[in-house]
């Protein structure tokens, strides 16, 4: 029986390896969209920068064809005023001519805004473009890792499964279901041993004959509180704790 443990200890150890780089695997994908994902949040903000100064510009570009419209009415009221000869239409006309330059005034003060503006959005660009850069080469230079690691991890799982085949091949039909049963219900610690009397899984204080039957290693042994399988060596400690 003793046998029996020794090689459902290897099984474990293997399924533990397995476990380990199965889990190692699972977390790459998530850890490669994240990176993917940062990114592309550093491009968007570079392309909000980009949109931003579209706009700004297509505003500024309305201003200056409200300016040239003004500067067209100044001029057809100046035609206008040389040609009547009525004091009070030529007055009206003043008035009109008055009221543009005003008009051109306000509006090329708002376009002096919008230059202030368009040259901070140029900077956010200049900021954006660089970070945005630098994010690029660094996500994929860590992508690159991960895609490396990956191909050794799934190597490396490969291997241990095959490598499991063979190991379990040893340990016979009825006492490897049981130990799979048991794996699939509690997890990579399915054969445990002995401490302080108590089981090493679920650490529940064992009954006596349990013990004794584990030492005696003519049959396999299970906890009465989880169902893990016991077993025993001259290196535990059976004594219960205070």
């Amino acid at each position: 029986m003793q046998e029996i443990i020794e090689k459902l200890l290897i099984l474990q150890d293997r399924d533990r390896k397995i476990v380990r780089v199965t889990q190692e695997l699972a977390h790459i994908g998530p850890e490669r969209e994240t990176l993917r994902a940062n990114a592309v949040a550093t491009q968007n903000q570079l392309d909000a920068a980009k949109t931003r100064i579209k706009h700004l510009e297509s505003e500024r570009k309305q201003l200056e064809l409200e300016v040239e419209t003004k500067k067209t009415q100044i001029e057809k009221y100046a035609n206008q005023q040389l040609q009547t000869r009525k004091n009070e239409e030529y007055k009206a006309l003043a008035h009109e001519i008055e009221t543009c330059k005003a008009d051109i005034t306000k509006i090329e003060d708002k376009e002096i805004v919008l230059m202030e503006q368009t040259e901070v959005a140029q900077k956010e660009v200049a900021r954006a473009k660089q970070e945005a850069a630098t994010a690029k080469k660094l996500v994929e230079e860590q992508i690159g890792l991960l895609n490396s690691r990956e191909d050794n991890f799934k190597k490396d799982l490969a291997e241990l499964q095959s490598g499991r085949t063979e190991i379990a091949a040893a340990v016979d039909e009825f006492t490897r279901n049981r130990y799979d049963r048991i794996f699939k219900s509690k997890g990579e610690n399915v054969v445990v041993g002995i401490e302080h009397s108590a089981c090493g899984g679920c650490h529940m204080k064992l009954p006596a004959q349990t013990i004794i039957s584990c030492k005696s290693a003519s049959e396999i042994v299970t906890c009465s509180n989880c169902g893990r399988i016991l077993y025993f060596s001259r290196d535990m400690d059976l004594a219960g704790g205070d």
